[in-house]
């Protein structure tokens, strides 16, 4: 739409279902690429996709007229779909139900642009559960533990 101007950044963080550290190095950047694509298909702008064995999180420019519900419901879908035609897992890929969204200025991008690129040395330090409480916290959003992760059978 003509003179629809717009700067929303966001980082969607979800994990591999039961939290299985099961994405390997020898094929995450491909996981990412393929996650990048599926996000700038939508018309959304991609700026870094990162994660680790358990988990990715997808920094982009949201375009307004993309539900981020609908965006999330795709990228996950194709891309364990991918994971799963390519046979990239000895057993089937699923991604974790839900996720966690979390809102940006565009003076923070550099900031989250340097965390996400170094997710392997940050979980050195602190676990993925441990991150993503602390992403609730500091956004001060409401939630009640039953719900954010499915125990690892």
């Amino acid at each position: 739409m003509a003179n629809t101007y717009h700067q929303v950044y966001i980082q969607v963080v979800f994990a591999v279902k039961y939290r299985e550290a099961i994405i390997s190095k020898e094929w995450k950047s491909i996981l990412m690429g393929v996650i990048g694509n599926l996000i700038n298909e939508t018309g959304c702008k991609t700026i870094i996709i990162n994660g680790f064995e358990d988990h990715v999180h997808c920094f982009l420019g949201l375009k307004p007229v993309v539900s981020i519900s609908e965006l999330m419901k795709t990228v996950k879908a194709k891309s364990s779909k991918y994971i799963n035609d390519h046979q990239l897992t000895k057993s089937r890929f699923e991604w974790q139900e839900g996720y966690g969204v979390f809102s940006y200025s565009h003076s923070q991008v550099d900031t989250v642009y340097k965390y996400i690129a170094n997710q392997e040395a940050h979980h050195k330090k602190q676990t993925f559960k441990e991150e993503y409480l602390a992403f609730l916290d500091t956004f001060e959003v409401p939630f009640d533990e039953r719900y954010i992760f499915e125990h690892l059978t």
